[in-house]
């Protein structure tokens, strides 16, 4: 099992960045894909990127490429979510997840078995 725990979200004006941190706790950390998603209120949790165990592979959703990028700290226990050029609607609770160990990357929420409580990030026109 992992224990996740988000932070750094916070209120930042559109084309502003910020960075979100997801420790994690266990002992399983290292040997996890790791992903970001997100949920704006009234609309469905959605993905927005995600790294595998040993950060070889990554992908994001259509809407944030070229503007975030995810990386992990294995040793840290902790990935991050660098946000650039932050647009209005990446208004959203962002929340990290895990997968079972040296399952792969998803995009799909199902394929995720824990998540944090998330940390909210609102971006102001």
């Amino acid at each position: 099992q992992v224990q996740l725990v988000e932070s750094g979200g916070g209120l930042v004006q559109a084309g502003g960045s910020l960075r979100l941190s997801c420790a994690a706790s266990g002992r399983t950390f290292s040997s996890c894909a790791m992903g970001w998603f997100r949920q704006a209120p009234g609309k469905e949790r959605e993905f927005v990127a995600a790294i595998s165990w040993s950060s070889t592979s990554t992908f994001y959703a259509d809407s944030v490429k070229g503007r975030f990028t995810i990386s992990r700290d294995n040793a840290k226990q902790t990935v991050y979510l660098q946000m650039n050029s932050l647009k209005p609607e990446d208004t959203a609770i962002y929340y990290c997840a895990a997968t079972a160990s040296f399952d792969s990357p998803s995009s799909r929420k199902a394929s995720y078995s824990n998540w944090g409580q998330g940390t909210q990030v609102t971006v102001s026109s």
